[in-house]
């Protein structure tokens, strides 16, 4: 009896334990739970919140809008329109396959484009977007929009592209845009902040130059979607800025003649105002249409562009090294004034050749031009007479002139990464360069603009302008925002204290053009309205030899890459100059049947739309 009372509490003792084990067990587990849920409802609310949201709620960046170029009078010469996109994120898609088949069909791509598109998504990370279609008309967009339903993960995106409704006419100068690269990415900080699939940046010309100004900031758009992750409605938009519309000093109408001129001629024409340093037309030639690019320049475009022997792809104004010929004699008269090596006076007699040192040096003209002064030989364009006053001068003189008017320096600073800066050489650089001393027959060269210098169009183009405004100091400007204009200035810096010296440059000139004799006088213009003053220019490609010398061969007989450069510079209107222009046709033959008269032309239309633009200026200040 005793027994079994002892085995009795003893079991219970033990099943008592056992209770409060499993209750205590219990109760831990309880507060354990509690507080696991206290902390997860509490303390990290607001972290699965986020997690929960990003599963609800997506984001989505849309391509900025680019800013606009217009030109001094308002015409768009580089705008946007709307692109219809198809989009595809791989990732999103349940059945890739049926999916992109199903597109094919409606959009009706051809096995080339279709293959096209799976390349490019293998070449992608899955959760990348996909650009199925980057231009698509209007009416396979809206039978892609009423297929949604079929199509999951596709995106219809409309988006703003580029157009140039000018076509060729500013290539050179405003560039294109193009799908942004890893390149592009990763060395403008303004494309990676801002980048989204698609995306178009500048590739070339004032497009790259001007990319931070242009781009604009991302259209934010916050959207809610299902579990199948298809919108079901916008929760917030939140608007970028568009890019800066920047206006331009360029006349559209005189950079339109221009491009015909140059018509199937390869070459340069630059306008600019000889005191304000406005580039009112800037035409490198043959062009191309930059539409092409905007959206992948197809294989067959891309080979005609590329092999053309003309080359296109080069901006001839400010990559194009060529030697100025008898452009550059206006400056080396100008230099043998300045140091005092000659006067109005000297004459030289010119035989039409001229001995040194056993070396033969030809003037143009076979039988030689007789006694010649200064103003003489700058219209008869007398190879030996400059022959002489270089030599007396010496290339360290004469270098040092150039460069007062800008030769041998970018004349827009870094605004074009393509821009030459050309040569001007002296004994100096010849020693640095290539270890040798300077020749007395190479300054003799140069004093006729051949030899070691070389010059870009749009430094001639300069020098013209500084020799017309009296000897000032002046900075080619092609923004006409005073904000971004470069080296903005409102005191004018004189290259030279006499000024006497440029006025005799500046008649000797006109005489070039505008008397009998002289080497432009058949393109000639009456009118004091458009008459103008220059100096033409035949630059040499190849040595002449002494059998070709005899032959004496026309142009037309010559084969094309061995004939000469045709160069004409000149400023109007005469009386009261306000324009300078150089123009450059390679291989034309020579300047004054080959360039000249496309001064003419052009003379004629930049004077009649002086007016306009004055006004222009007029109603400007006004409005301040």
């Amino acid at each position: 009896m005793i027994n079994s009372s002892s085995d009795n509490v003893k079991k219970l003792n033990s099943i008592n334990r056992r209770m409060f084990i499993t209750g205590s067990l219990k109760f831990f587990i309880m507060v354990g739970i509690v507080s696991r849920l206290f902390f997860l409802q509490v303390k990290e609310n607001k972290k699965y919140l986020t997690l929960s949201d990003k599963n609800r709620i997506r984001e989505w960046k849309l391509a900025p809008v680019r800013g606009e170029f217009h030109d001094y009078f308002g015409n768009v010469i580089a705008g946007n329109f709307e692109a219809y996109q198809l989009h595809i994120i791989p990732e999103e898609v349940e059945d890739f396959r049926y999916v992109i088949n199903r597109v094919k069909d409606l959009l009706e791509l051809s096995d080339k484009e279709f293959n096209k598109i799976l390349k490019k998504k293998n070449e992608i990370k899955s959760w990348e977007t996909l650009i199925v279609a980057d231009n698509l008309d209007w009416q396979k967009f809206s039978k892609i929009n009423n297929h949604l339903y079929d199509l999951n993960g596709v995106k219809p995106v409309i988006s703003i592209s580029r157009n140039y409704p000018y076509k060729e006419n500013f290539t050179h100068l405003i560039g294109y845009v193009s799908q942004a690269n890893q390149n592009d990415i990763e060395n403008t900080e303004a494309i990676k902040k801002n980048f989204v699939p698609g995306l178009k940046v500048g590739k070339v010309g004032l497009e790259k130059s001007l990319e931070t100004k242009l781009l604009g900031t991302n259209d934010i758009e916050r959207y809610e979607v299902n579990a199948y992750g298809r919108r079901i409605s916008q929760l917030e938009f939140q608007k970028g800025e568009k890019g800066k519309t920047l206006k331009l000093t360029i006349d559209t109408e005189i950079q339109k003649l221009s491009n015909e001129l140059l018509k199937d001629k390869a070459g340069s024409i630059c306008v600019m105002d000889i005191y304000t340093g406005d580039v009112v037309a800037m035409h490198s030639s043959p062009s191309f249409d930059p539409n092409l690019f905007v959206f992948g320049i197809s294989q067959d475009d891309w080979q005609l562009i590329r092999n053309n022997p003309m080359k296109p792809l080069v901006n001839k104004t400010l990559q194009g090294n060529y030697s100025p010929g008898s452009t550059i004699k206006p400056i080396v008269a100008l230099s043998a004034l300045e140091n005092g090596i000659i006067n109005t006076n000297f004459t030289v007699k010119c035989t039409g050749k001229t001995e040194m040192y056993g070396q033969t040096y030809h003037c143009w003209k076979k039988k030689g031009h007789g006694f010649v002064s200064l103003r003489n030989a700058m219209k008869q364009s007398c190879d030996t007479y400059f022959y002489e006053i270089a030599r007396r001068l010496g290339v360290d003189k004469l270098s040092e002139t150039a460069k007062k008017f800008g030769l041998g320096e970018t004349a827009f600073g870094d605004l074009f990464s393509i821009e030459k800066k050309g040569l001007v050489p002296n004994t100096q650089w010849k020693k640095n360069a290539l270890g040798k001393g300077w020749l007395l027959g190479e300054t003799m060269i140069t004093g006729i603009g051949q030899g070691y210098i070389q010059t870009t169009p749009i430094q001639l183009c300069l020098m013209t302008a500084q020799i017309a405004n009296g000897g000032y100091k002046i900075y080619p400007q092609i923004l006409a925002d005073k904000e971004n204009k470069i080296n903005p200035s409102d005191k004018f810096e004189q290259l030279f204290e006499k000024s006497k010296n440029i006025k005799i440059i500046q008649d000797a000139m006109f005489g070039s053009t505008n008397e009998v004799m002289g080497t432009s006088y058949r393109s000639r213009i009456d009118n004091p309205k458009y008459q103008f003053a220059g100096k033409t220019g035949t630059s040499q490609v190849k040595k002449i030899t002494e059998r070709e010398r005899e032959l004496d061969l026309k142009t037309f007989e010559i084969p094309y890459e061995q004939r000469d450069h045709a160069l004409y510079i000149a400023f109007g209107p005469y009386k009261n100059p306000r324009y300078a222009l150089s123009i450059i046709v390679e291989h034309g033959g020579n300047g004054s049947t080959t360039a000249a008269p496309m001064a003419k032309k052009l003379f004629k239309l930049i004077i009649d739309r002086h007016k306009i633009r004055e006004t222009m200026n007029k109603n400007k200040y006004l409005e301040i």
